[in-house]
């Protein structure tokens, strides 16, 4: 009775081990017909290929370290800084006319930069990141872009501010000369995101981006030292505090759009290979601007205290600190309805929402 079974079973079992072994021996036949030929060519042939072997593989291997590996990573960074210095510019002891408070925004700006380009390596800019996966964008794999998507998050924060801090912040009623150092920052800062020293077109040699990123940093300490010194200029008046809150509003507000059209375009949960760089790059805007809002409130203390903005700061800050909690190991885009495979973009997105809103009322405070 049971032998027909056994046998239909057997010749089941036959079937799907030689389809198993159709499909290696497919996949290995490349393999197999490369090393036939490369044994049969002389070492002046050989030679070349297994340096250029041993080249790629400790290329990925080092590409594999740097853009995995996250150095200081650390959401209450904001921690280490004098929130309760005082305002900007004004003396630190009334005995001492010399020295000033320097400025907290520039300083966790300049943090931020030497975070990106000193403490990690610059991702964007490695030639392997820029080679792609077989000739693909590492942001159309699921793959290697992460953090490079989470520091671009960063860049875009420092950008904005250093702007902000050479047009407004940095200069008087926005009529007196604008600082060389901070112009020359934000300069530096608008400088190609992955640019290599190496290039296929004239002059063929160039600064890299991490190069110039640095070149930010030396500016930035030299002007906080001449705050320090009493010697520099830092316009915190209200106007200039609701504009720059104005401007964080429509960085967080555009992000936001940008969750939204990827949330539309797919809903393939955890086989989405874009929503990993766009949960990152959100990431990495909110952890710079936790930074940044923290550093703004030091600068303008005197405005928070007579405007009163400080309840409805204190939210935004913590709601703030509560997104960078989340941190997900594979990321997903799901339906809003799944059961199965959630939606981090969604999550992030209200996320930016309610720090949006909160922003969005302290600039209304400010504005009355």
């Amino acid at each position: 009775m049971l032998d027909p079974v056994i046998a239909f079973f057997e010749r089941i079992f036959h079937a799907i081990g030689r389809g198993i072994g159709m499909v290696i021996s497919f996949i290995l036949w490349p393999f197999v017909a490369v090393g036939r030929w490369f044994q049969g060519r002389n070492w002046l042939i050989r030679a070349p290929i297994i340096i250029l072997l041993l080249l790629l593989i400790f290329g990925y291997g080092q590409f594999l370290w740097v853009a995995e590996r996250w150095v200081n990573w650390d959401p209450d960074y904001p921690a280490q800084y004098d929130v309760n210095a005082g305002t900007v510019g004004e003396p630190v002891d009334a005995s001492d006319p010399n020295s000033c408070v320097p400025s907290q925004i520039v300083q966790v700006t300049r943090d931020l930069i030497d975070f990106n380009v000193n403490q990690n390596t610059w991702i964007p800019s490695h030639p392997l990141s820029k080679a792609g996966f077989f000739g693909i964008d590492w942001k159309n794999t699921p793959f290697m872009d992460n953090k490079a998507a989470f520091q671009l998050g960063i860049n875009t924060v420092i950008r904005r501010t250093t702007i902000e801090l050479a047009d407004r912040l940095g200069r008087v009623r926005g009529t007196s000369q604008i600082n060389q150092n901070l112009q020359d920052a934000k300069q530096a800062m608008s400088y190609n995101e992955d640019a290599w020293w190496l290039t296929f077109s004239p002059p063929f040699i160039q600064p890299s981006t991490a190069e110039r990123h640095r070149t930010a940093i030396e500016a930035l300490d030299t002007f906080n030292t001449e705050m320090a010194d009493c010697k520099g200029e830092f316009d915190a008046r209200t106007d200039n505090l609701l504009q720059f809150l104005e401007r964080v509003t429509g960085d967080i507000g555009s992000t936001s759009d940008i969750l939204r059209s990827r949330m539309e375009a797919s809903d393939l949960g955890w086989f989405d290979p874009r929503a990993d760089d766009r949960f990152w790059f959100t990431y990495g805007q909110l952890y710079a601007y936790y930074g940044i809002l923290i550093a703004t409130e030091s600068d303008f203390s005197d405005i928070f205290d007579d405007r009163r903005i400080g309840s409805v700061w204190n939210v935004a800050r913590d709601q703030l600190r509560q997104a960078l909690d989340m941190t997900p190991f594979i990321i997903s885009n799901g339906n809003e309805a799944s059961w199965i495979m959630p939606s981090h973009l969604a999550t992030m997105g209200f996320y930016l929402l309610r720090v949006r809103s909160n922003l969005v009322e302290m600039r209304d405070i400010l504005d009355r």
